[in-house]
């Protein structure tokens, strides 16, 4: 984890996401938390625990997109799961475990990541010269006597020398490797997820490997072989303590759409299941011990951020036992004129910059003026205000739609430049500025 102060953490994030200052300060002080826990007495860091979150506002203010980027940010494991995709065990549906199972695989990619990284130098190694002796197969056969050794050496080399520089990438090689069988789902929707991961690692350790023998170009072979010297150099034991270790101290899970699973409005009318998925997310939010294919892993110390809109429902409508375990609630506001127009230039990969970039490969030069922008955040807003409001997705839909013909005669045209200004705007999306119809820019 980097040791960045709740300020840098802000900073960090303002390059991406406009705004919300409150969620990003809570976030902040969330993971530097984290960091100062790590450096605790052993005796003490047991008795604390992370201050988990509620993020509340609306659909497209960022609440996703601040906790995915803490996750980058620090490089810790993080899922993002529905809570409306689980149910009370029992019921159809997936078990709020999974959850954690999830998150011990998102640790093990992370792990595998930094191992390829570090073995690469070996393997690539190792791959280069199972590639010359590849290569040398077809060669010369006879006796092993020293000149016959000695010119087969000399031939190595020559082909070590071409593969280097690249003249080799089209010749094909006969390569060993393994047929992957396509795993069989037997409980699917039936909460017992673990169980059939048990039925395939049974299988698969049961059933034997089958291999064949395959014909590709040199630079097909050499991904294959990277892969295979990866596994083979790869100590699957101890980068599954590993993971685990990972994902219990520093794992983030993104539990969205936390008020679908509240009772229903003014609790008139009892709902079992959504009140057994906040039942069943208790224990695992309190702090629990889930069984995993890679072992047994504590949910004590992972950090929970859960977000919903909460129209139509409170925090307080949850069980008092689950909102205790979210002391730290914090609300996002809705995006203003200004909010739009700032997204549309500061962030380090904004809308503009992405659709200047696409069009930039057929050779045509975008360019957004002021004037243009300022009414693209208008229509934003508006739209907003007069339908469904969907935050900062509503930029994507205006932007696809106001692009739409350029994008699409862009490499056949012969315009080389496209200026979006505000008379622009209005041409392309004059039936939106005209009429109240703005039913086509609903998503």
């Amino acid at each position: 984890m980097q040791d960045l102060t709740p300020q840098q953490i802000v900073r960090r994030l303002d390059e991406h996401i406009v705004g919300q200052a409150a969620a990003k300060r809570a976030v902040a002080v969330a993971l530097r938390n984290r960091w100062r826990w790590q450096r605790l007495p052993d005796d003490l860091r047991t008795e604390i625990t992370p201050k988990n979150i509620i993020m509340i506002g609306p659909t497209g203010v960022g609440k996703t997109e601040i906790t995915r980027r803490l996750a980058t940010l620090t490089g810790a494991p993080f899922v993002k799961v529905e809570a409306t995709k689980y149910t009370e065990v029992g019921y159809v549906g997936r078990d709020v475990e999974s959850m954690i199972r999830d998150l011990v695989e998102a640790a093990i990619q992370l792990i595998r990541q930094q191992r390829r990284s570090e073995l690469m130098p070996q393997v690539e190694q190792r791959v280069e010269q199972r590639l010359v002796e590849l290569l040398a197969a077809g060669g010369e056969t006879g006796p092993a006597d020293g000149e016959a050794e000695a010119r087969r050496e000399r031939v190595r080399d020559r082909l070590r020398e071409m593969l280097r520089r690249g003249e080799m990438e089209d010749r094909e090689v006969e390569l060993r490797v393994e047929q992957r069988q396509t795993p069989v789902q037997m409980f699917p929707n039936m909460g017992m997820e673990q169980m059939d991961v048990g039925f395939q690692n049974l299988f698969e350790k049961v059933m034997p490997r089958q291999h064949a023998q395959r014909r590709m170009p040199v630079r097909e072979a050499r991904r294959v072989l990277q892969d295979q010297e990866f596994e083979a150099q790869l100590d699957k034991a101890a980068l599954a303590d590993e993971a685990l270790r990972l994902a219990e101290r520093q794992g983030i899970i993104f539990l969205d759409e936390l008020d679908k699973v509240c009772g229903s409005e003014g609790g008139k009318q009892a709902d079992v299941s959504r009140e057994g998925v906040q039942r069943d997310l208790l224990p695992i939010v309190e702090g629990t011990t889930v069984q995993t294919r890679y072992g047994l892993i504590s949910t004590n110390h992972i950090l929970f951020i859960a977000a919903g809109a909460f129209h139509r429902s409170r925090p307080s409508d949850l069980m008092p036992e689950l909102q205790g375990r979210f002391p730290i609630r914090v609300e996002l506001q809705d995006l203003t004129r200004d909010d739009f127009l700032r997204i549309l230039t500061e962030p380090t990969s904004a809308l503009t910059r992405q659709y200047a970039e696409l069009l930039a490969v057929d050779g045509v030069q975008l360019e957004f003026h002021p004037d243009g922008l300022a009414a693209i955040a208008d229509l934003a807003w508006q739209v907003n205000q007069s339908t469904q409001n969907i935050g900062a997705r509503r930029l994507h839909t205006l932007l696809e739609r106001l692009l739409e013909e350029a994008s699409y005669a862009a490499p056949d045209s012969g315009q080389k430049h496209v200026a979006v200004d505000a008379a622009y705007v209005a041409h392309h999306l004059a039936e939106a500025v005209k009429t109240d119809d703005l039913s086509k820019f609903i998503l």
